[in-house]
């Protein structure tokens, strides 16, 4: 499906992969309605896009399910039919082990993960599926393809979202709505900040840490190309070729690795 005169609705639209999303669908022709949590955020978007009519914002929490159905009417009255879903907006949970996770940010991690992305998902594929093609993309993460020690819970709620979103891949065929799943390795965004999560003991990878724009990219490609499954970085093609070759031994090499980071947060916890 190409971009130009097409509506995509964007998720996570205010910053990080959803910002660059929008910024490259915007470069390509597209019009586009950004969804985020946070206002100032969307306008910061805004300002970068400098698009005019072809860029609206929709300030909402993706678990208001009320909230999130009447978005295809937004959607409508600002641009049109909507093409193509991105769901892009996701959180992480701090850095601990599950045995140190409060159960409250365990809901909330898979409240915004997997229940936002249903809720979304429900909402415009009825009006996706009496398009003459459209498109439903579910950024997921590497964290669903073989665990990271300290986001355990994280990585549940996207292995949630594979699953829902190869569930659509088969549901859908023979229909007009390409599926297509995104598995991002790191990225450099916000999200670890947010999350309390400190990297900088390992900033020595930083040359390998993919840019949003650069995965912005590697996503509006896969969606013209209406690709089904896509990999972004280096250490999400590794993940991916561990959990199909070697899946035990990549779970005990990566959780070597990261057992210095996940010690280091719970003691600093006091645990």
């Amino acid at each position: 499906m190409k971009c130009p005169g097409k509506v995509f609705v964007v998720t996570g639209g205010g910053a990080g992969i959803g910002r660059a999303v929008v910024l490259e669908l915007l470069a390509r022709g597209a019009r586009v309605a950004a969804v985020d949590l946070n206002p100032e955020s969307l306008q910061e978007t805004v300002e970068l896009a400098q698009a005019g009519e072809r860029l609206s914002t929709h300030t909402l929490n993706i678990i208001d399910r009320d909230a999130v159905a009447e978005l295809p009417g937004l959607m409508a009255a600002a641009h049109g039919p909507v093409d193509g879903l991105i769901n892009v907006a996701g959180i992480i949970q701090p850095f601990v082990s599950v045995e140190d996770l409060d159960l409250e940010v365990v809901e909330r991690v898979m409240d915004v993960n997997f229940w936002g992305t249903l809720h979304t998902v429900k909402a415009f594929l009825p009006g996706l599926r009496a398009r003459p093609e459209a498109s439903v993309v579910n950024v997921i993460s590497m964290g669903a393809l073989l665990p990271v020690p300290g986001q355990s819970a994280y990585g549940a709620s996207k292995a949630a979202v594979r699953m829902l979103t190869e569930g659509l891949y088969a549901e859908l065929q023979g229909t007009a709505v390409r599926v297509t799943e995104v598995f991002p390795g790191a990225v450099r965004t916000e999200i670890s900040a947010h999350s309390g999560v400190d990297l900088s003991g390992i900033s020595a990878a930083e040359a390998k840490v993919t840019s949003p724009q650069e995965a912005a990219r590697i996503l509006v490609d896969a969606v013209e190309k209406k690709r089904f499954r896509v990999m972004i970085g280096n250490d999400a093609r590794l993940f991916d070729l561990l959990a199909r070759i070697a899946p035990r031994r990549g779970i005990a090499m990566i959780a070597k690795k990261m057992q210095g980071l996940l010690v280091q947060r719970t003691a600093a916890a006091g645990v």
